[in-house]
């Protein structure tokens, strides 16, 4: 299982940081670590995630057999996926002016390791992760989820 340390996660100045493979939209996040075989999906195309890339509502982050993959999002909550994984970034918004949003993704197969920001600080419950079998509503917390075949 590959671990992840974040530590001092600041705000992210994340305009423009998009790879030149991806179209161009509302960046949410930040890719920060990759391990392996590790994947942005969007709009129908498939390419390895790097750090530094951009991710976007509706992006799917997919990991392989030996992948894992770290995002840093502008409300500064972290997720982490290890291998065999799929999380889809469904829903984000998020104003700084007063740190009220809100976020789900649904975990498709795979882990999750969520440390929630200000988005589940400021709007208890405003998170959530979604499974085949639950849909968790996120009050402020660190937690894992797995989902197994």
């Amino acid at each position: 299982m590959h671990k992840f340390v974040w530590a001092g996660v600041a705000t992210l100045a994340l305009a423009g940081l998009a790879g030149p493979a991806m179209a161009a939209g509302a960046v949410i996040g930040q890719v920060k670590t990759v391990a392996g075989q590790a994947f942005v999906l969007r709009d129908g195309g498939r390419v390895a995630a790097r750090p530094g890339d951009a991710v976007q509502e509706k992006d799917v982050l997919e990991t392989g057999a030996d992948g894992a993959i770290g995002v840093t999002f502008i409300d500064n909550s972290v997720f982490s996926s290890g291998p065999n994984s799929q999380v889809s970034l469904e829903e984000f918004s998020f104003d700084s002016s007063n740190f009220k949003g809100a976020m789900t993704s649904e975990v498709r197969r795979g882990t999750l390791t969520v440390v929630s920001g200000d988005i589940a600080r400021s709007t208890p419950g405003s998170m959530k992760v979604k499974t085949p079998t639950a849909i968790m509503g996120v009050r402020g917390t660190t937690f894992a989820v797995q989902v197994k075949p």
